[in-house]
């Protein structure tokens, strides 16, 4: 389990580098944070239970990604590839993977609101305009594992 919490740790980590840097992140990534996220998640819950909270999750991930592409379209009068980047849907993808669904939700939107937070205080430093989200939501849930690892959230999975 050691490993897959470092595994974890560390992929958050190039995730945010990567994306802070350069706005571009390896795609091998996302799916060693998934992999290993969604074994931690099924090693602490019941198989029934991380297969309803994975189908949750997505469908949740799903309807989130209907309503940008289509705000984007009508509102921005915008391609979905120009307001979205495909880090940030790979991020989401492997988030799915990794919490029960209240859980997901709860922590969801609190890294989006630390994601905007974070970019408000330091879009002044970056050469780039957009927002790397997914490297700022890393940043997030790298916290939140750690957190939860060293025990000052006692339950990240139970809900």
């Amino acid at each position: 389990m050691l490993i897959l919490k470092i595994i974890l740790i560390v992929s958050l980590s190039l995730i945010l580098y990567q994306d802070i840097k350069e706005r571009q992140v390896f795609w091998f990534l996302f799916p060693l944070f998934a992999i290993s996220g969604a074994i931690l998640f099924y090693k602490s819950t019941l198989p029934e239970l991380f297969y309803l909270s994975v189908g949750m999750n997505l469908i949740f991930i799903s309807i989130l990604l209907l309503v940008v592409c289509l705000y984007a379209k009508i509102k921005l009068s915008s391609n979905f590839n120009e307001v979205f980047g495909l880090g940030d849907i790979l991020l989401f993808i492997g988030l799915v993977f990794s919490f029960s669904t209240i859980s997901f939700l709860i922590i969801f939107v609190f890294s989006l609101l630390f994601a905007l937070a974070t970019h408000l205080i330091a879009k002044h430093y970056s050469k780039f305009h957009t927002v790397p989200l997914a490297g700022y939501m890393s940043l997030f849930f790298g916290i939140t594992y750690l957190s939860h690892w060293t025990g000052f959230t006692s339950s990240l999975y139970v809900f």
